[in-house]
């Protein structure tokens, strides 16, 4: 089970990875100092990704304790 562990490490570094781009976005996104419209249309494209990288990086924190329980 320790390769269970190792690969859900591996993974929720992944989501993490995203999500500190997705925050890096944004905030490149708010000092671009756009309108509203504009900010909203463009910041309903990053929400998706920060969405699928905490499903990511929570799908393989439970890999990972699910690796600990059956270790």
């Amino acid at each position: 089970m320790e390769i269970v562990i190792w690969i859900g490490a591996a993974i929720t570094a992944a989501g993490f990875a995203a999500i500190l781009w997705s925050l890096l976005a944004v905030l490149r996104l708010r000092r671009q100092g756009l309108e509203d419209a504009e900010m909203r249309a463009r910041l309903a494209r990053v929400v998706p990704l920060n969405i699928g990288a905490l499903m990511l990086s929570m799908l393989g924190l439970m890999m990972v304790v699910v690796g600990i329980i059956l270790s």
